[in-house]
């Protein structure tokens, strides 16, 4: 959806798709704030995911779930509720539980617990007979480690084992798995992932702006982000595009960019003289 023409606006590929995917994270909104989302921005969202174990103690699940499949948006049960059934010895429950609410795409994830990665992909091809799966790497524990060769190693093979995608953990946060405790991105942890697993494969954790901005800066416009806040749905569809701050030169010709900065540098200059 555009309201108007610009030149020099980045190509988004229409729903459904498979680069450029935002999964927004809800956390326990409301039927009418479910409604007003999608009101103002369901057009731009492909997946929602029902944080952690928010699902187990919503109102009106199903009748959310009902409004996001109806907006064209996929929901799915995030995956530490995946983590508490598995503990507990109830996989299989968990399947007819995210049968009996309609759901087509689930999550296999470890960031809780500790599973053995030969049985979480074992899990992962035998989910993906019948569904979508995505599944997620990286610890929810900013003590635990992981190193870049495991890292690759892990999500080489989940994808090999059928994931649609491999989520890079963040958490809500923006503080551990592929981000630094300061928010920051580890850069080198990433170059290195990014080497040997296809950028269009990964969805990358970054619920916060700056880190949204590096990514967008990385891979473009059609990189793949999750755990999106319902109301930076908007802004960060704008850092997509090059309509804020943070990429507004990004999809500028080098050249003409470069005209633009020298033309705000000279005026600065100006400023700064007369000021003197």
């Amino acid at each position: 959806m555009k309201n108007f023409e610009l030149s020099y606006i980045p190509e988004r590929s229409e729903k459904p798709r498979n680069k450029g995917v935002t999964m927004v994270m809800d956390k326990g909104l409301s039927l009418r704030q479910v409604e007003d989302f999608i009101g103002s921005s369901g057009h731009l969202c492909d997946v929602v995911k029902f944080g952690f174990g928010t699902s187990y103690v919503t109102k009106n699940l199903q009748e959310k779930i009902n409004l996001y499949k109806e907006a064209n948006i996929r929901p799915y049960f995030g995956g530490t509720l995946f983590e508490a059934f598995h503990a507990r010895g109830m996989t299989d429950d968990f399947l007819r539980t995210i049968d009996k609410y309609g759901l087509d795409l689930c999550e296999v994830s470890d960031g809780s617990i500790i599973l053995d990665h030969d049985e979480k992909c074992e899990l992962i091809s035998r989910f993906a007979k019948d569904r979508t799966v995505m599944s997620e790497v990286g610890s929810k524990d900013s003590g635990i480690i992981v190193s870049p060769a495991k890292w690759v190693r892990m999500m080489s093979t989940e994808l090999e084992a059928g994931s649609w995608k491999v989520i890079a953990e963040g958490r809500e946060s923006g503080t551990v798995g592929v981000f630094r405790p300061n928010g920051t991105a580890h850069t080198m942890l990433i170059n290195r992932i990014i080497a040997k697993v296809a950028p269009e494969d990964i969805l990358w954790e970054a619920p916060i702006k700056k880190q949204q901005a590096w990514f967008v800066k990385l891979f473009g416009a059609e990189v793949n982000l999750g755990n999106i806040a319902p109301h930076e749905l908007i802004p960060l569809e704008t850092l997509r595009l090059g309509l804020r701050g943070d990429t507004f030169f990004d999809f500028m010709p080098a050249d003409y960019a470069d005209r633009l900065k020298q033309v705000n540098d000279d005026e600065e200059e100006i400023e700064e003289e007369e000021e003197a």
